[in-house]
């Protein structure tokens, strides 16, 4: 088996397979992955995947992957997913810090005291991290466990399980608040370091509220545990109902009657029906309610045939055929002859023959409207002509 030479290839490797990995660690709760998936996310090269199986990143058990314990637990915990409640970690850290001030107060070496000082610190101040982690996943598992397991004893025994672990953590933040402020009072009051003042008052803040957590994790738990016993006592009833009902004998052996007869309950009465008037104008003319009453008389039958009102006969005067005629002036066969001819715009629009009679205003608007559309190959001047209290501008062919 090989390993990684350095944190470079480590990272790159990861950073490489990143694809493979994702898909892998979102499947991990499901059977293994299959060997045929991680060849396309790998671009069908098999070197890759030898690459991490060699260097124990991924596990192979025939056709199917898993990722290593150890990468999956580094995965989980950096990600705050996952689900075991690691209470030895706490302990062993206690014991670690335990043996550090001992190893301090041997010490006469100025650095090397410091060493260990700086142990402890870290130590601690992971500590605080650990147990309010540890208490997150108790929690989610609790919650997870009461939500999604189907069978009542496994619900009951995982709930007993968690519970246990609750207590442990409890112990631990005991021991943890005993150490800091009793056990070893004479370092804590000794050791003159302002950083480690400041770990101890965030661990004692820390431990506080993982307490009230814990007293509500151990509410929660009891309602839990209740819960399931109530649902697995009407369960044991239901099983006795129904099998005296497919035995005949729920009528002769038990006061049923009796007890549905006097029970009240909501759920034994009839729904509630308002009654809604709609308008008649609404009915009359909205298409929706028409095809509603067209379906309810279906349902009905009652004989009687709605038709709807028939509209008044449209006038004649309606159907009446009217011609409009619109007379189009050609402005490209007016521009062909500007062109050709020695002219300026005004004068030419002006004396143009029309084959029907144009008016002043009509002709002002075609001069404007070949200005605008054959701007390009006209020569508009800055010259200016006079008419009907109106000025022109001088415009030429060019």
């Amino acid at each position: 088996m090989n390993t990684f030479s350095n944190i470079k290839e480590l990272l790159s490797a990861l950073n490489r397979e990143q694809k493979l990995l994702t898909e892998m660690f979102k499947k991990r709760k499901n059977s293994s992955y299959k060997y045929d998936y991680a060849i396309d996310l790998v671009e069908n090269d098999t070197n890759r995947i030898d690459y991490l199986i060699n260097r124990s990143v991924i596990r192979q058990n025939g056709n199917n992957l898993e990722i290593d314990d150890q990468f999956l637990q580094f995965f989980e915990q950096v990600l705050e997913a996952n689900e075991e409640i690691n209470t030895s970690y706490i302990n062993d850290s206690l014991e670690k810090v335990k043996l550090n001030i001992d190893y301090y107060f041997n010490e006469s070496n100025e650095q090397r005291k410091y060493d260990y000082l700086r142990i402890i610190k870290n130590t601690l101040r992971k500590l605080g991290l650990i147990t309010i982690r540890n208490i997150v996943d108790l929690k989610r598992n609790i919650d997870n466990t009461f939500k999604n397991e189907p069978t009542y004893k496994n619900k009951r025994a995982k709930l007993i399980h968690l519970d246990s672990k609750r207590k442990d953590i409890s112990k631990l933040i005991a021991q943890t608040e005993k150490l800091i402020t009793e056990d070893e009072i004479t370092f804590f009051n000794t050791a003159t370091d302002e950083e480690l003042g400041k770990v101890i008052h965030i661990l004692k803040i820390q431990l506080i509220k993982c307490t009230h957590n814990l007293i509500e994790i151990e509410r929660q738990v009891i309602d839990f545990l209740n819960q399931i016993q109530h649902q697995n006592n009407v369960m044991e009833k239901l099983r006795i109902v129904k099998y005296l009902k497919d035995q005949f004998l729920l009528e002769n052996d038990t006061n049923i009657r009796a007890i549905l007869a006097s029970n009240y309950s909501v759920i034994f009465e009839r729904n509630p029906i308002y009654p809604l008037k709609l308008s008649l104008t609404h009915l009359q003319t909205d298409e929706d309610a028409y095809e509603s009453i067209k379906k309810i008389a279906k349902k009905v039958k009652s004989g009687i045939i709605i038709k709807r009102p028939i509209a008044e006969k449209i006038s004649s005067e309606y159907l009446e055929t009217q011609t409009e005629e619109e007379i189009q002036i050609n402005l490209d066969e007016v521009k062909n002859g500007f062109v050709a001819s020695s002219y300026h715009l005004l004068d030419f629009v002006m004396n143009y023959n029309f084959s029907t009679d144009v008016s002043f205003d009509d002709r002002v608007t075609i001069y404007c409207q070949l200005i605008s559309q054959y701007e390009n190959i006209f020569d508009i001047t800055e010259n200016y002509r006079e008419r009907n209290d109106m000025e022109f501008a001088m415009v030429y062919p060019k």
